[in-house]
């Protein structure tokens, strides 16, 4: 069985959407009212107590149906038997109830009152429910509600069966029962009274019930509709009416007087309907039943004791009346033979007819019911069907001839009765709140006038019912003749007034009073009595001591009536025609000036006179003419003359005549039309000056007193502050505070301080009323006093007073103009200190003030009035910081939440679209909270989402199941998500509120533990519903296309939060976490989660499942495409969507106008924060541009061009419109975009390495975002975000080729490992850059966008070339491959080739579209901005490291771009500053000049051909940056992102190093020239770079050695290099560098092994290992000097130094033998070093898996410091890096055992040299001798050494080497003595 709640959403969201239901809800619809058919047959009736489950409760286990036994405690059993006592419930049932409260509540730590509260609550929930659905379905029937016929006839069927199964007699019987003092009913004597509701809200169940039975008798009213109704429920009914009639003597329950008007009108509706038989396919069942006839008579006609009753009971009898008279027309038309049943029929007839005419039942429906509080405030369409059958019954009334007769019978006997003449002065009539007048002493009034008044009550609240109405309008032709007293009169005429409350009978009217219809009634008899008095009055004027004449009272009357039916046919005409029916309305305008024109006349006067001011702007203008010329002084329009020669004026009328009355018609009248006249102006250039007279007035003698006046009408006094209300309203509204006025108010302040008042000239409304509020003075206090009396009293007013509906408007005003005030204050509050204070600290002085403001939000009859107090909410806890601890000190803030929370949570279950997001409570709310989260703690928003405000909020442990808040409602909203085209921005802004409440420092914690639960889960599921459902049509629901955009982006941003800031070590995060990339990524895709902790429950899959999981698309790819459409246009100019070419232009200049596109002019932003048009703004500053508001003054030429005016506006905001709605789109679009960036980007950065197939899931997301980005739709902020989402995957990508291979199920690790893991397919790879190519290519496109691409293209061209290491000789590689060799796994040529295919197949793509590319790079580099420029020419860098062909060398070259980039290293500048801009000219030239290197090193010698026949050394040369002192840091503060930019500025890296890097590769082309070719332009050229920068040069040779970083002792390498080459050509060393190169021999050559490799072998750290490379590759290039000076220019080394030489300088001493033969020493001793490190690297390598843990951890730590890897980290990961580091030293090693053996064989050559050299001896000095011994010695013996040398062990092929060592062995050997 459907659940009372389920059913009633389905109901709702089915027949009471905004869209018709889809076939599926139509399906579900029918199939729920099937399975829930039982509950509503018995309808509330539920199993009463029984002993046995009573005894079953006591003994406190409990077996309820479908569930398992449950046990239960004392309290339990306590509740559960009070539950069964007070509710009448079988004991069981209350066990279900008290456990569905605990599931819906959570009881645990609640008193037990508190429980029964809470259970009962729960109970009659669902009985409302239950009702309420049978209710709707019975609307949905018998209520046009523009359903589908198939779907209204299913239902109808379903509800006649309903109906003949006996559900009405169920709802007669319910009726009664639930009105009786029992358990069952309203309680018994000791029942609990009190209910706690499904907000938590206490009520009293008296009152639950009482709305309970309402519901019911209005589905009584309805099924008498749908089925008829039987002599049986007929009397039934009538039974049940009479008893209720009774209950309301002296009563003033509203509720109960309404029940009893659903039961009197079912009556009324069976009777009529049954005799009418409208429907065809409904026949009539009374009229059949003559015995029920008879019966019913006798029963209505018997005359009661109780008037009440009786008055109810005569009610009935004018529906039996007609139920018998369309009877007896019926017997007539079937059978013309008279029959005793007609004749009873015809007796009864008249009988009836007498009663109801003698008793005056027209006035008894007047004063009873349709008058009445309790029948106005009643349900609309309620009202309306009973107004319709109200229709019903008095056509037939007035168009039956029996009838017919006693109305003109009453008529008669009306115009008969003569009333005294009284004079308009007499003080004992009024005129009521509605028009009605009254007279204490005058009798009764007559039969025919109160049906003149009840058929006016009738159609005055539908006047669509009057059309077509030719029985109505034949009634009106005769009443209105002859009348004989004004009561008829008056009468008719407001009967008139109610038949022009339509366009149709606002015209018959006018037609009916124009022409000749009525003798004596028509438009000429109003303006005659006027002008008649008009005359009288002023010849009283005029002659001398004369009294002015009085009014008599008919006639005052009948005036009044007249000019009812005037107010009324104006307004409501048609604006064309009623332009030209009252062309002179100045006779309506001479009475108001003379004192004995009664005040009620004069209201009347004005009253008709308002409505003229909207026929049209001249009509307007006119009465501002005439209201200054007749009407009593006030300073009015542009008169600036004060009028003070009359002594009467309004002032005077209203103190001393109508404050007598205590009536204030004529003030009200008066204030109202000066309203319209305010309004209807345009011009608001002098800010309400020439409106100070009529403001002072109303703000002093009207409003200021008002609340001491006495009144004798309560809905005067609401006329009279609403009149005021709307004109201190429009104050505000209209003008806006300038910057003059702070000072204008400064400057009043002052007079005032010296005793002066403030001239009148000098005072503006809006400044008064800012005064006024800002200090605390008269509006202010009136306004409050207005507000303060709550919210509760006005409900109770409004739903029991005639004028709750005026009380609530004026409480609605003052909300408003609270607001406005609000608005504006601190604007000026600053300036106006201390006289004058901000609002909010006015406020703040009472604390009740603040509650009765925001207590307002509880007043669910009005949304209007919930907003505006949501509005002060919003601002008062933007300024009051201690708002919520007032709140909580004045016990307020226990309602204010749960009143939040139920006005949310009535708004989530509306059924209609709120066009205006502005109107919608919820979203009011919703943004109430989101604004508030970020305010300093406790804020409202953690109050009323039920955070812990009394303790550090970042502690609460949210309980939304216990605190019923806006918390517990948003989430039971987000659960469901039902309506989503109704709750869009519900859905959009709660989403918002999440994600801000979890990235909030103080809200994050308390959140994600509730959101990461099960049953929350972030709301992942979501991602079904919503996320990756089909987006609505542009063309039929953008609004919803928009928000449904919204709602994804925040709930992706949720689940990103949820990624990135979840706590791992908690499961529930951790759950929540795996869930989210479960539902992402695919199910089952988890076969162990490093991060996560968990394993998938499908932990090997079959084939077969991994294949499915390829097929179907990952939920990550289908919300891109959702995103994927053409971003509609928001790019079209207003002047291109107009026709007119003349005006178009002049919408540009307002739209990109400072002065009117700030604040306050055409633009605002939404509550999304987009910038819109408004368009009522755009539309005013449109005609302010066309000079349209004055026509007198119009520059328009005639009609024509005023109509092309209007076409052109009409066309610019139908261009806005569109335009507002494309930009919310775009920004919606970008928006999600944006959300699934951010949550692709967190889980490849921080969640992926978890996923087994990773790289799979990378590329994919890397090709559907390059897909999606080289889309023609894709516009270029999506670009930007697609691009930078692929940046992201390819650098994840090249991580994953390092990353430790995961997933496995031993913790073995292989060669394979290292060089296979995660690496693409040739294929994939391939589509990566085809798609890359064209993304780039795209036709819309930005330097920004493509800086991306460029900056994605490098890492793709990166991750291509870095499959094999280069520095890992392919020797072992072999080694280490050896097992996978064997076994089939590993092939290395294979790889090699597969390498090979794939660069070439590289080249071969970008070559294709090699032309368009080379162009936008080659602009990009040249025109580009400097960062552009740079990274466009390391594109340039890596297209040429992929060249194969020279094809990019000969495209650059052709293209000129070689020599610009010259020309450009040539004219470097800067400005000397640390400009950012300049350090990016800096990062250019690095730029450059690695391009320049690049090409040397790719193309070789005919690259650097290239470079040097282009004049390289010469621009090289001439760039200034060699000479720039830079070196430092540069730091600026970013404005756009707010944080510090820091530059580090480094010449040696970025200048020089680069240069000399550039030269070193040109002086390769030195290698060709010929020894003794000094000429040659090469060296020439070097030669002269050198010494065009010797001090540099001599700089880089002076550093010292010793403390020499990388970069240093790569300059020094690359300086040393550049010297080696080319000084051996050049004859004089006139720059000294031979003797620096020396020097830098002595010292390395001297060094001890230590500097070539360090003797702690058990440190492999990376800095010590490059420092050793660096130190024997300048060795080597040293030696390969000294090597050359030795056999081309025959240098002879001395053995030794020998004795000082003082005539010889040190700078000038060459390396000795000695020395080399040290450096040799030092050599093998390092290569023996190097040797056993790589032997003992490899043998652990190809051992690493039978190491222990701590075998693996010395290894780690040799290599890599500590701290870098956790101790938590497997055993398989720690293998792994070991193995990754030693080979990486390996490497290290290989390269430095070839420098050693270089660089040995180059000392052993030179040594050789010498020895064989025939002229070398060894001098005849003593000591020369000895030194060549020694020489000898240690040559030998590491000779001796090098010959031990393996080649397995070195790795490199010796026998080159040895045969060297022993030739050099044997001479030396042969020097050595014997």
């Amino acid at each position: 069985m459907v659940s009372a709640k389920n059913l009633l959403s389905l109901i709702e969201s089915t027949l009471l959407g905004p869209t018709p239901p889809t076939p599926s809800q139509r399906i579900e619809l029918l199939h729920a009212i099937r399975h829930s058919l039982p509950s509503l047959q018995n309808l509330l009736s539920y199993p009463p107590p029984k002993p046995s489950d009573r005894v079953q409760v006591q003994s406190k286990e409990v077996r309820l149906p479908d569930s398992g036994p449950i046990s239960l405690d004392d309290q339990d059993v306590q509740i559960a038997l009070k539950l069964s006592n007070d509710l009448h419930l079988n004991e069981i049932d209350s066990v279900r109830l008290l456990v569905s409260a605990n599931q819906e509540w959570g009881l645990l730590g609640r008193e037990p009152l508190e429980i029964f509260r809470l259970a009962a609550g729960l109970w009659y929930t669902e009985r409302r429910d239950l009702i309420t659905a049978l209710y709707t379905l019975l609307r949905a029937v018998v209520l046009d509600q523009g359903l589908e016929p198939d779907l209204v006839a299913d239902v109808q069927r379903f509800l006649d069966d309903l109906i003949n199964a006996g559900v009405r007699k169920r709802l007669i019987s319910l009726i009664k029962e639930l009105n009786r003092e029992e358990p069952a009913g309203l309680g018994g004597p000791n029942c609990e009274r009190y209910i706690l509701d499904s907000r938590g809200a206490l009520v009293e169940r008296r009152a639950v019930v009482s709305r309970e039975r309402l519901i019911l008798a209005h589905c009584l009213v309805l099924s008498v509709l749908v089925v008829r109704a039987s002599p049986k429920d007929v009397k039934d009914v009538f039974s049940a009416l009479k008893d209720s009639a009774a209950g309301l003597s002296g009563g003033t329950d509203t509720l109960r007087h309404q029940i009893t008007y659903s039961l009197l009108f079912s009556l009324v509706v069976a009777l009529i309907s049954d005799a009418l038989s409208a429907v065809p396919d409904k026949t009539s069942v009374l009229s059949r039943d003559a015995s029920f006839r008879h019966e019913f008579q006798e029963s209505v006609m018997v005359a009661g004791k109780d008037a009440v009753v009786e008055g109810y009971v005569d009610c009935l009898r004018s529906s039996w009346v007609v139920h018998l008279m369309l009877i007896h027309d019926g017997l007539d038309a079937k059978d013309t033979a008279a029959s005793a049943s007609s004749n009873n029929d015809i007796r009864n007839i008249y009988s009836c007819l007498e009663v109801i005419f003698s008793n005056n039942v027209f006035q008894s429906w007047l004063n009873k019911i349709l008058l009445t509080p309790a029948y106005q405030n009643d349900d609309e369409d309620m009202i309306y069907m009973y107004n319709a059958y109200l229709h019903k019954m008095i056509t037939c009334l007035l168009s039956h001839p029996l009838a017919k007769d006693k109305v003109k019978e009453a008529k008669e006997k009306a115009m008969s009765a003569l009333s005294p003449y009284r004079l308009s002065t007499s003080h004992d009539y009024t005129v009521d709140g509605i028009g009605h007048f009254q007279n204490a002493t005058e009798p009764a009034p007559q039969t025919f006038v109160s049906l003149l008044e009840f058929v006016s009550e009738i159609y005055q609240r539908e006047p669509e019912l009057l059309s077509g109405n030719d029985v109505l309008w034949t009634f009106v032709n005769f009443a209105g003749e002859d009348h004989t007293n004004f009561q008829t009169l008056v009468a008719f005429l407001r009967m008139l007034s109610t038949l022009a409350s339509s366009a149709e009978g606002a015209s018959k009217v006018f037609e009916l009073l124009q022409g000749k219809t009525f003798r004596s009634i028509g438009w000429s008899t109003l303006f005659d009595c006027l002008s008649i008095y008009e005359e009288k009055f002023k010849q009283a004027v005029q002659s001398p001591g004369a009294v002015l004449p009085e009014i008599q009272e008919g006639d005052a009357k009948a005036l009044v009536a007249y000019l009812n039916v005037l107010q009324k046919v104006v307004e409501n005409a048609n604006p064309v025609e009623r332009k030209n029916w009252f062309p002179d309305i100045e006779p309506l305008f001479k009475l108001l000036g003379y004192e004995n024109v009664p005040p009620y006349l004069k209201g009347a006067l004005r009253n008709a006179i308002a409505t003229f001011v909207q026929v049209s702007p001249v009509m307007k203008d006119t009465t501002w003419r005439y209201l200054e010329q007749y009407d009593l002084p006030v300073v009015v329009g542009n008169t600036t003359q004060p009028l003070t020669t009359q002594v009467y004026d309004m002032r005077f009328e209203l103190n001393e005549i109508e404050a007598r009355r205590e009536q204030y018609p004529s003030t009200i009248s008066f204030i109202n039309l000066l309203n319209t006249l305010i309004a209807a102006e345009n011009d608001v250039s002098d800010r309400g000056h020439r409106f100070i007279g009529i403001f002072k007035f109303i703000y002093d003698h009207v409003f200021g007193p008002f609340p001491q006046r006495a009144y004798a009408d309560p809905c005067e006094k609401w006329q009279l502050v609403i009149a005021c209300l709307k004109h201190f309203q429009m104050m505000l509204s209209m003008y806006s505070i300038r910057d003059e006025d702070i000072d204008s108010v400064v400057d009043q302040s002052q007079l005032s301080e010296a005793g002066q008042s403030t001239p009148l000239q000098m005072q503006l409304p809006l400044i008064e009323l800012m005064k006024d509020f800002m200090s605390g003075k008269t509006v202010f206090w009136n306004i409050m006093s207005i507000l303060s009396p709550g919210v509760n009293y006005l409900i109770g007013e409004r739903t029991s007073q005639i004028y709750g509906q005026l009380l609530e408007k004026a409480v609605l005003l003052s909300l408003e103009i609270v607001n406005l005030v609000l608005e504006k204050d601190l604007a000026v509050s600053d300036f106006w200190r201390p006289l004058y204070q901000p609002l909010d600290v006015i406020l703040s002085q009472d604390q009740n003030q603040v509650v009765a403001l925001l207590e307002y939000v509880r007043y669910d009859l009005q949304p209007r009035v919930q907003q505006s107090s949501i509005k002060i909410m919003n601002i008062l806890s933007s300024r009051m910081v201690g708002l919520v601890q007032l709140l909580i000190k004045s016990n307020a803030a226990g309602s204010l939440i749960e009143d939040y929370a139920a006005c949310l949570e009535l708004r989530s279950e509306e059924c209609q679209i709120i066009e205006d997001s502005r109107e919608d409570s919820g979203v009011l709310i919703l943004q109430l909270l989101i604004d508030n989260i970020s305010r300093p703690a406790p804020n409202i928003a953690h109050l009323l989402l039920k955070f812990d405000v009394d303790s550090p909020v970042e502690r609460t442990m949210l309980q939304p199941k216990f605190h019923y808040s806006c918390l517990k409602v948003i989430l039971d909203v987000m659960e469901n998500l039902l309506k989503t085209d109704v709750n869009a921005l519900l859905h959009e802004f709660a989403f918002q509120l999440l994600y801000e409440l979890c990235t909030d420092p103080l809200t994050c914690g308390p959140m994600m533990d509730l959101l990461s639960t099960k049953k929350y889960w972030f709301f992942v599921k979501h991602l079904d519903i919503i996320g990756i459902a089909p987006l609505p049509k542009r063309n039929s629901s953008q609004a919803l296309r928009v928000s449904s955009l919204h709602q994804r982006a925040w709930l992706l941003k949720l689940l990103t939060v949820a990624l990135h800031a979840a706590d791992m070590s908690s499961s529930t995060h951790r759950e929540a976490c795996h869930s989210i990339l479960s539902q992402l990524f695919g199910d089952g895709i988890f076969e162990y989660d490093a991060d996560l902790g968990v394993s998938s429950p499908n932990h090997q899959s079959s084939p077969a499942m991994n294949g499915a999981r390829m097929i179907s698309k990952a939920k990550v790819l289908e919300l891109l495409e959702v995103v994927q459409f053409k971003s509609p246009d928001t790019l079209l100019k207003s002047s291109q969507a107009v026709s007119s070419a003349k005006y178009g232009f002049l919408a540009e200049d307002i739209l990109t106008n400072p002065a009117t596109s700030e604040k306050g002019g055409v633009y605002y932003y939404s509550e999304r924060g987009d910038r819109l048009i408004d368009l009522a703004a755009f539309r005013d500053k449109l005609w302010q541009k066309y000079n349209f508001f004055d026509p007198q003054n119009s520059s328009f030429n005639g009609e024509v061009e005023l109509n092309e005016i209007r076409d052109t506006i009409q066309q610019l905001l139908r261009w806005g419109w569109r335009y507002n709605k494309n930009l919310e789109e775009q920004a919606a679009q970008l928006h999600m975009l944006t959300g699934w960036s951010q949550i692709v980007e967190v889980s490849a950065s921080r969640k992926i390495s978890s996923l087994p197939n990773r790289s799979e899931i990378l590329f994919q997301l890397l090709d559907a975002s390059l897909s999606a980005s080289g889309s023609p739709d894709c516009s270029l902020k999506m670009a930007l975000i697609l691009t930078q989402v692929g940046l992201t995957c390819m650098a994840k990508l090249r991580d994953e080729r390092f990353l430790c291979p995961s997933g496995l199920n031993n913790d073995t690790v292989t060669c394979l490992d290292i060089m296979m893991t995660k690496q693409l397919s040739n294929g994939a790879c391939h589509s990566i850059l085809f798609k890359l190519i064209l993304a780039i290519l795209r036709n819309e496109s930005s330097e920004a966008l493509r800086r991306r691409q460029y900056a994605l293209l490098l890492s793709y061209i990166q991750y291509c070339q870095h499959m094999l290491d280069p520095d890992l000789p392919t020797t072992v590689l072999q080694l280490l491959t050896m097992d996978e060799q064997e076994n089939g796994d590993l092939d290395l040529e294979k790889i090699v080739k597969d390498q090979s295919e794939m660069a070439h197949a590289n080249f071969s793509i970008i070559r294709k579209e090699a032309q368009s590319l080379l162009d936008l790079i080659i602009k990009d580099a040249t025109h580009g901005s400097e960062s552009g420029k740079t990274i466009s020419l390391y594109v340039l860098d890596a297209l040429i490291c992929i060249d194969h062909e020279k094809f990019f060398l000969s495209q650059l070259q052709s293209r000129g771009f070689l020599r610009s980039c010259l020309v450009s290293i040539n004219n470097f500048s800067q400005d000397g500053g640390l400009s950012l801009e300049s350090m990016q000219r800096v990062c250019t030239l690095e730029a450059e000049l690695a391009l320049l290197l690049r090409i040397s090193h790719k193309y070789g010698k005919s690259g650097a051909q290239v470079l040097f026949s282009m004049g390289a050394f010469e621009h090289i040369s001439a760039c200034r940056a060699l000479s720039m002192q830079l070196k430092g840091s540069y730091r600026r503060l970013d404005g756009k992102f707010g944080r510090e930019l820091s530059v580090d500025v480094d010449k040696q890296r970025m200048i020089i190093a680069p240069i000399m890097r550039v030269v070193f590769s040109l002086t390769s082309l030195v290698d060709a020239s010929e020894f003794f070719e000094v000429k040659n332009k090469v060296v020439r050229e070097v030669i002269e770079f050198v010494g065009g920068h010797q001090l540099l040069f001599d700089q880089i040779l002076r550093e010292d050695l010793s403390d020499a970083d990388d970069l240093t002792m790569e300059q020094i390498n690359l300086v040393v290099g550049i010297l080696t080459k080319i000084w051996p050509y050049e004859e004089s060393d006139e720059y000294g560098f031979v003797q620096g190169l020396f020097v830098m021999m002595r010292f390395l050559f001297s060094s001890d092994p230590d500097s070539f490799i360090t003797n702690q072998s058990i440190r492999f750290l990376e800095e010590r290992r490059k420092a050793e490379v660096n130190a024997s590759r300048l060795c080597f290039s040293l030696s390969a000097y000294l090597c050359f000076l030795v056999t081309k220019k025959s240098l002879r080394l001395p053995v030794s130094d020998g004795p000082m030489d003082y005539r010889a300088s040190a700078a000038q001493q060459q390396p000795t033998l000695n020395l080399l033969g040290f450096l040799l020493n030092s050599l093998t001793t390092a290569l023996e070093r190097a040797t056993e490190d790589r032997y003992l690297l490899l043998s652990k390598l190809q051992d690493i898996n039978e190491l222990s843990r701590q075998e693996v951890d010395e290894i780690i730590n040799m290599c890599i410091p500590k701290g870098c890897i956790s101790s938590s980290e497997n055993i398989q990961k720690r293998r792994y890096i070991a193995m990754v580091e030693m080979c990486q030293i390996i490497g290290d090693r290989n390269k430095l055992m070839t420098l050693l053996l270089l660089l040995a064989e180059n000392v052993m050559n030179i040594i050789l040299l010498h020895f064989q050299d025939s002229s070398f001896e060894c001098g005849t000095k003593p000591y020369a001798k000895d030194d060549l011994n020694l020489l000898c010695g240690k040559l030998i013996s590491a000779l001796e050494r090098l010959e031990l040398l393996s080649e397995d062990k070195t790795g490199h092929d010796l026998k080159v080497f040895r045969r060297l060592a022993s030739s050099l062995k044997e001479i030396s050997i042969q020097k050595s003595p014997v």
